[in-house]
């Protein structure tokens, strides 16, 4: 199986394409829209702004080909903030929609009590145990950089709590996405990309 991994310039694409090379997958970088509509799973990383993010996807000519893949039902992971682009929109920036592949608005962390941005181990409770995130991984520990956050979905897999309680993975038929970095997780992580990579 090939995972085609999206270089739009925010991402920190080695250590996703390791993680990916340690699960046996063979995987390809690119920023190519041609290579992005042959892919046969893909995956969305990113570290960084929304903004500038949805705005070097547009750029590079990838926004179009990363949609008809996710509703033609090619099986797409966003991580952290690629997970945070699959959404309509983001406080951090109104101006710049995003891919809109599923509902909902991304919020900034108030700032009450904890400290932004989230940096650290966080547990994730399974919500639904599907493809990806199975309840043998429920209570697991995962890695988290972030300063944004998704409320609450219908389509939720995971949450963590945070000063707020916040959706952490999500699945919504072969659309997946983790607000966390499995890719910086250590076995669990690798478990996850693993079923990402077999599902």
């Amino acid at each position: 199986m090939k995972i085609t991994v999206l270089n739009y310039g925010m991402g920190n694409l080695r250590s996703v394409q390791r993680a990916l090379e340690t699960t046996g997958a063979s995987v390809e970088v690119t920023d190519d829209p041609a290579t992005v509509r042959k892919a046969e799973k893909i995956v969305l990383p990113g570290v960084g702004a929304f903004g500038e993010a949805a705005r070097r996807i547009r750029s590079l000519g990838l926004w179009d080909a990363i949609l008809e893949k996710g509703i033609r039902g090619t099986p797409l992971l966003g991580i952290c903030l690629g997970m945070q682009l699959l959404f309509e929109s983001s406080e951090e920036d109104w101006s710049e929609p995003g891919l809109g592949i599923l509902p909902g608005k991304i919020c900034r962390f108030d700032n009450k009590g904890v400290k932004v941005p989230h940096i650290g181990w966080n547990q994730v409770h399974i919500v639904t145990s599907a493809g990806v995130l199975t309840r043998a991984i429920d209570s697991h520990t995962f890695y988290f950089v972030h300063s944004f956050y998704l409320p609450d979905s219908s389509w939720a897999t995971g949450r963590t709590t945070y000063g707020t309680d916040f959706v952490s993975a999500i699945e919504r038929d072969n659309v997946l996405g983790v607000q966390f970095h499995p890719e910086k997780s250590q076995d669990v992580g690798l478990e996850l990309l693993n079923n990402f990579v077999r599902w």
